[in-house]
């Protein structure tokens, strides 16, 4: 199975990974996650907001336990966020069935779609959307750094956006939702435990800064009579991981365009996207409102208009306790529980149902880059810890 997903949207020039949603490479990781499914009788369906489904069991029985991760990426990203918990997944469905597997309700492994927002710009689209947290409204709003609405782009690749919405029916069948990950840092490489059990995602979100000034010619606009927001960026940026940095929490300005973005042109618009992160939410919002206020004072003395704007917004998520601890139970003792910067679909989910997340060994710790990394053997023994969970979850 990693065989065959490997080379699917990846860019050669630098080895990452380009599968974005609503894509010719995400069609063709929706391609291929249909086709596991089928390969082992499963029943296959795609829900209102186009995330897929694999059930082994009856989906209306109720009580489902449900895995999976997704299979999109960040531009250029590694080739194990996200794949990996949905390879583990049938992996781990795979060891089932060969011990007499016989569960006593359903199981569901899931390819969440769009979970990085790395299209329209905002993260966990799919679960989002089935939680209720992002509204239709919402949703048809977004789009691409070409000006693609989503729902044009879901319907070119066949999925109707009408339906899409809060899936109470949906939810109301599920009982426990478990996700495998690479752990996306290093303590478990610090440690002699290959996998360890999530404790809590920290505060997170995304923040549009724009920048609007004056275009005019580099060559011949005097530096005092500029009105340059590039500047004011800059400044932006050092001013944001300073305080960052003195609050013990993160902040990332990752993404940025410019107008007109010439050479020889001093631009008219900076705009620029933080993520910043927090143990608690009261650092967080303390934090972005002191580089908010930083980017106004700095883009008045440089005769420019700043704007913030908050596109995304994820809470603290403390995982449900009594599965948290089922988990690291069924593990064995000593199992590390950590918490974890990084978002992802089951923390969005948490609100809904109880969730938790299994971490597999990264030995770099490096994430959402080509060098992403996680050992064979690690692999191997998220895969038989996840089975380990599920059948625990679904034979009890």
């Amino acid at each position: 199975m990693w065989a065959e997903l490997l080379p699917v949207g990846r860019f050669d020039a630098s080895g990452g990974y380009r599968r974005h949603a609503w894509t010719a490479a995400d069609a063709e990781c929706r391609a291929w996650f249909e086709q596991q499914a089928a390969d082992r009788g499963l029943h296959y369906e795609l829900d209102r907001n186009g995330n897929q489904w694999a059930w082994y069991g009856d989906p209306a029985a109720g009580g489902a336990v449900v895995t999976g991760s997704h299979l999109d990426s960040v531009p250029d990203g590694g080739a194990f966020d996200g794949p990996l918990g949905v390879v583990s997944a049938f992996a781990a469905l795979d060891a089932l069935r060969e011990r007499g597997f016989a569960p006593v309700r359903p199981l569901a492994i899931t390819n969440m779609v769009d979970e990085e927002g790395a299209r329209f710009g905002v993260a966990c689209v799919g679960s989002r959307l089935t939680a209720g947290v992002l509204t239709k409204d919402q949703a048809y709003a977004l789009r691409d750094a070409d000006g693609v609405r989503l729902p044009d782009a879901m319907e070119a690749a066949g999925q109707d956006p009408s339906t899409m919405g809060r899936d109470d029916e949906r939810l109301s069948r599920i009982s426990a939702y478990v996700e495998l990950h690479v752990e996306q840092g290093r303590f478990l490489a610090e440690t002699p435990h290959p996998v360890g059990v999530a404790s809590a995602i920290w505060p997170h979100g995304r923040w549009r800064f724009d920048f609007h000034g004056e275009a005019n010619h580099a060559g011949t606009t005097r530096l005092e009579d500029r009105r340059d927001p590039m500047l004011s960026y800059a400044n932006t940026v050092l001013s944001a991981r300073k305080k960052a940095r003195l609050h013990g929490a993160l902040a990332t300005f990752g993404k940025v365009s410019v107008e007109p973005n010439g050479t020889n042109a001093i631009a008219s618009l900076v705009r620029g996207w933080l993520d910043s992160r927090a143990a608690d939410e009261a650092t967080l919002t303390a934090l972005v409102e002191e580089i908010a206020t930083a980017a106004r004072e700095r883009a008045e003395r440089d005769g420019v208009r700043a704007e913030v704007v908050r596109e995304s917004y994820t809470p603290v998520v403390d995982f449900d306790a009594p599965l948290r601890d089922r988990l690291a139970g069924v593990l064995g003792a000593g199992t590390p529980v950590l918490p974890t910067g990084a978002g992802h679909d089951a923390g969005i989910l948490s609100s809904v149902l109880p969730t938790a997340m299994l971490f597999v060994r990264n030995p770099t710790g490096v994430s959402h880059s080509p060098s992403e990394f996680a050992e064979e053997a690690d692999c191997q023994a998220g895969t038989a810890a996840l089975a380990d969970v599920l059948e625990d979850l679904t034979c009890r």
